[in-house]
């Protein structure tokens, strides 16, 4: 048995002009500055999609997946990281749509700090 955590949180996808956008379930109760970038939510979502592959064996490696999708093995080692992030900065992230204080790549980095120090990064809250 593996020690990993799922989370499942109810999203809609929707095509607008083409291109897919994610809504949050009808009862989200949003943050105040609920305007999320959505480069930060198609990265997560992504990420989620290449570690399902990789845990269904469809990929044996990183670097097998990164020769699949033609695209550099760091690139896509770093980029994996972001589903592996706390459960409550995902929430935050993705459900309630709370805006990181933090660069996309700098996310792609915090995954080294224990997930109770990953929020207050994100989000500066122990920043002055």
């Amino acid at each position: 048995m593996t020690d990993s955590i799922q989370i499942f949180v109810p999203l809609t996808l929707r095509k607008k002009n083409g291109r897919p956008k994610i809504l949050p379930p009808a009862d989200a109760h949003l943050g105040h500055d609920a305007v999320q970038e959505p480069h930060v939510l198609r990265a997560i979502g992504r990420a989620w999609s290449w570690r399902r592959r990789l845990e269904a064996g469809e990929f044996e490696t990183a670097k097998d997946l990164a020769a699949h999708l033609k695209m550099d093995r760091r690139s896509v080692s770093r980029q994996l990281r972001l589903a592996y992030l706390a459960p409550d900065v995902l929430k935050r992230l993705v459900y309630m749509r709370n805006t990181p204080a933090l660069t996309l790549r700098e996310m792609m980095d915090i995954n080294e700090n224990l997930w109770a120090k990953q929020e207050s990064l994100v989000f500066a809250e122990d920043r002055v």
